[in-house]
């Protein structure tokens, strides 16, 4: 996969509502060209540019002598589940490609190879073809050494890291930060009477961002920190920080003054160790509210009783859902959760693509006020690099998680796309 996807391209002059025997006959037109383009299209219509020839009949208004040309990078290499990632997301960005029906847009994939010196390569390999706009990497250790090559071309980066330190000077962030969602669940908290915190921190990049965010947000909500810990993975290692913060939350369960929510912002290989350790500290959390961030959002997380009636933020379900049957039906597989952040970067830069070269893709357009609409609603690109996003509070149940907070809109009371309102066919992502 790794030297067809570095020369990999996806252009599309499609009508919308093909069927999948239409697409067939679409794929057998490209014949032979088809190879350079990077595998995983499956039923979605192609035609337009394959390595450089023309391929197929554009519309009449295409500007053939000028396309838009937008790349992305991932880490296509191999067959392992970071590639099946990046696969997905690849897939996505076509898909938002197909779902515009704009002649006009270039979707060049580069594999970057995972590593910032691959990612740099694949940045400079994508500048001398014409691109404008960067989409990608999804490493925040490759956003410098890419972000360094499209400076010297003043061209801006959309990534898909969640590290903060890495957004600003023309790197914009699609992801979630766990800033955002350590000020939602914070907040969200303190609005049901939540003041007193307790927390179990991992150690690393990760925990430290998100120990300064819940402290600040903690302060900010007018409330206290009566324990925090921080703790590496491992049960053995991860035993005696857990005991010190439980024993502090039964004591002052004890006088009479309790600790109103515990803080653990672990995911899926953290959590199942949490569990029975919180079960034998005999936690009462009808008392001590759980409480975590995005990392609680797996399927399997209500098998352990002692989650169930936690509380963590997230985006929206409704948007994903849709997006994630058009994907499987278009496709044949689930879409990895961030695959939602390609689609969106993707027609993000199609939506501005109408406007004269070089007054595409500035700060101020990519910052407008008003935003852009998302898979999982609107958002918005902020001067230094960060992104807003509304995000929902969710309850875990036995299966699955239940909205109990509707997702905040990120400010954004009319979100629009190049200066209109984004309209989808057949309703937002087809749904």
């Amino acid at each position: 996969m790794g030297s067809l996807a570095r020369n990999s391209c996806s252009r599309f002059w499609a009508i919308r509502g093909m069927h999948k025997a239409s697409a067939l006959v679409a794929s057998m037109l490209v014949g032979l060209a088809a190879a350079g383009c990077a595998a995983g299209l499956n039923s979605v219509p192609q035609a337009g540019q394959i390595n450089g020839e023309v391929q197929g009949s554009p519309p009449a208004n295409a500007d053939r002598k000028s396309p838009v040309t937008v790349a992305m990078l991932l880490p296509l290499q191999g067959f392992g589940p970071t590639a099946l990632i990046a696969k997905g997301m690849k897939q996505a960005g076509e898909m938002a490609l197909f779902d515009a029906d704009n002649p006009n847009v270039q979707l060049i994939v580069k594999n970057d190879d995972g590593s910032p010196s691959g990612a740099q390569a694949a940045a400079q390999e994508a500048l001398s073809e014409g691109a404008e706009l960067i989409v990608g990497p999804l490493y925040g250790a490759s956003v410098p050494r890419v972000a360094t090559v499209a400076r010297t071309s003043n061209v801006p980066v959309l990534s898909f890291s969640n590290d903060r330190s890495v957004g600003g000077n023309g790197v914009y962030l699609m992801s979630y930060l766990p800033q955002a969602e350590v000020e939602r669940i914070v907040s969200f908290c303190i609005s049901r009477g939540k003041r007193r915190f307790a927390a179990l921190v991992p150690v690393g990049a990760y925990g430290d961002a998100v120990e300064a965010a819940f402290r600040n947000a903690v302060l900010r909500g007018g409330g206290s920190i009566v324990a925090l810990e921080r703790f590496e993975p491992g049960a053995n290692k991860m035993l005696e920080p857990a005991r010190r913060v439980f024993n502090v939350v039964n004591e002052a369960a004890q006088t009479g003054d309790p600790v109103d929510a515990l803080f653990l912002p672990g995911n899926r290989d953290t959590l199942p160790t949490l569990g029975p350790q919180l079960a034998y500290a005999k936690i009462d959390t009808r008392t001590t509210q759980l409480v975590g961030l995005s990392g609680w959002d797996y399927p399997n997380i209500g098998r352990d009783d002692v989650f169930v009636g936690g509380w963590y933020p997230g985006p929206d379900p409704r948007g994903w859902q849709r997006f994630s049957e058009r994907f499987a039906n278009t496709f044949g597989s689930v879409p990895p959760r961030v695959a939602t952040h390609a689609y969106d970067a993707v027609r993000l830069a199609i939506s501005l693509s109408g406007r004269p070269k070089g007054q595409r893709f500035t700060q101020t357009n990519l910052t407008m006020p008003t935003g852009f609409d998302g898979v999982d609603g609107p958002f918005m690109l902020l001067a230094d690099g960060t992104s807003q996003r509304g995000l929902a509070i969710f309850e875990v149940q036995k299966f699955g998680g239940k909205v109990i907070g509707e997702a905040a809109q990120a400010g954004l009371a009319n979100p629009v796309v190049g200066g209109n309102r984004l309209r989808y066919p057949n309703g937002p992502y087809g749904g």
